[in-house]
């Protein structure tokens, strides 16, 4: 058990990751106090069940009161109004970040209302599961994972280090960009795929009522696995996507030109195209496996039975 970072910790949502950073947290012995919001009474009911803070709030304000770092976890439309809310209780010389997984709208929105006394660092841990809720979280979930900040050049180096610190020792690897990098690179390697997928999954459905559930009774694994992905949070993908709309359209025109480039080539017949792209993407899965963000094990390493949590990026 690592000696604690920060006094006292505030997480302002408690879902899946937020739940998670609890967990990490009480894991590694990161904080001496932990304090917690939630907008639902049952959400705070299943915080206080669990024990994931020493004390839950409804009011975020009253969680940040005393915090010398606080987590934004709640969905990125909501952080400007979160934020507006919870500034006049922050105290001085504390650090306030997310878990956002945009960062050029994190910064529009936030920013307007951090006092000049508060450290400001923008991050975006990338773990997740398909699954949602205080209940889904668990300590291991950013292990081996990546976590991204993105500090403002005007940043501490001393808060931005003991933040690098933190995560760290929640198991992550860290790596520091700008936002404007951060929100293009995670277009293309996580925004547009779960468009592809709720898109796939919503065409299967349409589908669906003409085949008499054929789509879904005899679903392969690689329609199953869209699914998975398609089942995440709606709320918090529907955010991601109106805050990153100028990457993601970037990205989405990108693979739309590409898509119709091998149209072409199933069209004329063009065996060696299909075969030379085939070829390179499965020589980026086997990259992938390499650098430990996934498994080669059969079916992915995946647990069967009557509880799985598949992990994916986010």
């Amino acid at each position: 058990m690592s000696a604690a970072i920060y006094d006292h910790i505030a997480l302002i949502g408690l879902g899946l990751i937020g739940s998670s950073i609890s967990h990490a947290v009480r894991r590694a012995g990161l904080a001496k106090r932990i304090t917690g919001s939630a907008r639902t009474e049952a959400t705070l009911a299943t915080a206080e069940r669990l024990r994931l803070c020493d004390a839950v709030y409804a009011d975020p304000a009253e969680a940040v009161e005393g915090a010398d770092l606080i987590i934004l976890c709640t969905p990125v439309g909501t952080y400007g109004a979160v934020t507006e809310a919870i500034a006049p209780k922050l105290s001085p010389g504390a650090t306030i970040t997310d878990v956002g997984s945009v960062k050029g709208a994190v910064v529009r929105d936030v920013s307007p209302y951090i006092p000049d006394t508060v450290h400001f660092i923008p991050g975006h841990p990338i773990a997740g599961t398909e699954y949602s809720g205080p209940e889904s979280g668990f300590a291991e979930l950013f292990d081996g994972r990546w976590c991204i900040l993105t500090p403002p050049p005007e940043a501490d180096p001393a808060a931005v280090a003991k933040l690098k610190r933190f995560w760290e020792l929640c198991g992550a690897s860290v790596e520091l960009m700008t936002p404007s990098h951060h929100d293009l690179v995670l277009a293309i390697v996580s925004h547009v795929p779960h468009l592809i997928a709720y898109n796939i999954v919503g065409t299967a459905s349409d589908l669906e009522q003409v085949t008499q559930k054929e789509v879904i009774k005899f679903s392969a694994s690689g329609f199953r696995d869209f699914t998975r992905i398609a089942a995440s949070d709606p709320t918090m993908w529907r955010d991601v996507f109106l805050n990153n709309r100028d990457a993601v359209l970037e990205m989405l025109g990108r693979f739309v030109e590409d898509l119709t480039s091998l149209q072409r080539a199933i069209r004329w017949g063009d065996g060696d195209a299909l075969f030379d792209l085939f070829t390179r993407t499965r020589a980026i899965r086997r990259s992938i496996i390499e650098a430990g963000q996934d498994t080669a094990a059969p079916d992915f390493g995946r647990p069967h039975g009557p509880k799985t949590e598949t992990k994916k990026t986010a």
